[in-house]
């Protein structure tokens, strides 16, 4: 489910190494790390404190947020009686000892210690997995369609995608939210991953569309681009606020093609509408995200996997009720464990002999190296993509 302007932030994604950061820097980052909690996420703490301190500039922002999550990244590694500045200090070190030689910190030592103990219990867990979640995340923008040269062009330091068409990675260090291109809706900041959902997906122009766990919109946006503003798709969500945030990211996108309405994961539909083609984007664990959001490891319970599992095969069971004959259902999330993944999609497909597994990727207009071109199940993995992990399940109603 897209809950931001996805993915991220210009001040966190990797930056050139340096040996050591400034005791400012460590200072901002021990009052973010104590106003961060299980309910106040790290990412959410740094946006409040950036937001009262607005003097910072984006080099010291950047050294900042690198610094927190260098903090999540490495935390069992640190001495948690000692001042969070030790500990910050302590994580930077042992980021840039990494990022010198990766091999110098064992895998069995990242097994034990770089995620939770539960996580083995729920999926596999390959050495460059480990590798992957201890490096600092790509940047992943989406450009209008047929646009992605042109901006990559405009903006400077950006490599284009093999695999999805208009994914651009950025690694240069301007902020791109004051950049002109963004001010007139060149680009939007989303995932890798997130982006080849939509692609998967291969909404049509004219078609009915409905992103049933809309978030703030990051792939209702898509699949109304990709729609060519021709036809509808229907963005649902819990939450007002997101919602809300839609309205204004369509209007700089110059998306129209599309219809808000909120919904809770209820039987009561938002509409009486039936559907070309329904995105389930679920709320989940966010497993994927955790190179990203490193906080997410230690917040996340297997208690939360389970009742997220419960939530997604009721999503699943109520908005599959809107599907057209012939009509095609796809379910995502970006996490990686088995019970929020293969499991739902098993048990789905067995309570529903109507609803024909069908091949992720069999739409798309380019097709995927992730999967095989008949695999109705798909898992995108971080260290494959240099992206966030993301599991796709399709099906059609026959």
């Amino acid at each position: 489910m897209d809950t931001k302007p996805q993915n991220f932030s210009p001040a966190t994604h990797a930056q050139p190494a340096r040996s050591t950061v400034d005791s400012a820097a460590l200072n901002h980052a021990a009052r973010i790390l104590a106003a961060a909690t299980d309910d106040i996420p790290a990412d959410v703490a740094l946006r409040h404190y950036f937001l009262e301190t607005r003097h910072l500039g984006p080099r010291e922002k950047r050294a900042i947020s690198r610094a927190v999550f260098s903090y999540f990244r490495w935390l069992q590694w640190l001495d948690p009686k000692a001042s969070f500045q030790k500990q910050v200090d302590h994580a930077w070190t042992l980021q840039e000892r990494f990022r010198a030689d990766e091999k110098s910190i064992k895998v069995e030592t990242l097994a034990a210690r770089a995620v939770p103990a539960w996580l083995h219990e729920e999926m596999a867990v390959p050495p460059e997995y480990l590798r992957q979640l201890q490096r600092e995340p790509a940047l992943w923008l989406r450009a209008r369609p047929g646009t992605a040269a042109k901006l990559a062009q405009e903006l400077g330091h950006c490599e284009l995608s093999t695999v999805a068409p208009d994914a651009i990675r950025y690694t240069g260090h301007q902020d791109l939210f004051l950049t002109p291109a963004f001010h007139r809706g060149a680009f939007e900041i989303q995932d890798l991953t997130s982006q080849i959902v939509s692609h998967a997906a291969a909404p049509k122009p004219g078609e009915t569309w409905w992103d049933a766990c809309a978030g703030e919109g990051g792939k209702t946006l898509h699949l109304a681009a990709l729609m060519a503003n021709k036809g509808v798709v229907w963005a649902s969500d819990r939450s007002e606020r997101r919602l809300q945030i839609l309205k204004r990211r369509a209007a700089r996108a110059e998306i129209f093609n599309y219809r808000a309405a909120l919904w809770d994961g209820s039987a009561k539909l938002p509409t009486k509408t039936k559907f070309d083609g329904i995105l389930i984007d679920a709320p989940c664990s966010g497993v994927g995200t955790w190179q990203r959001n490193p906080h997410a490891r230690w917040s996340a319970t297997i208690d939360d996997v389970h009742e997220l599992a419960r939530v997604q095969r009721g999503i699943l069971e109520h908005a599959a009720a809107a599907l057209k004959p012939r009509g095609r259902l796809l379910y995502s999330v970006c996490t990686l464990t088995r019970s929020e993944t293969s499991a739902v999609a098993d048990a789905f497909s067995a309570a529903h002999p109507e609803l024909q597994p069908s091949a992720v990727f069999a739409a798309a207009a380019t097709p995927s190296p992730a999967a095989p071109p008949s695999a109705p199940a798909v898992t995108l993995w971080p260290h494959e993509l240099n992206a966030n992990g993301m599991f796709i399940a399709a099906w059609v109603r026959t």
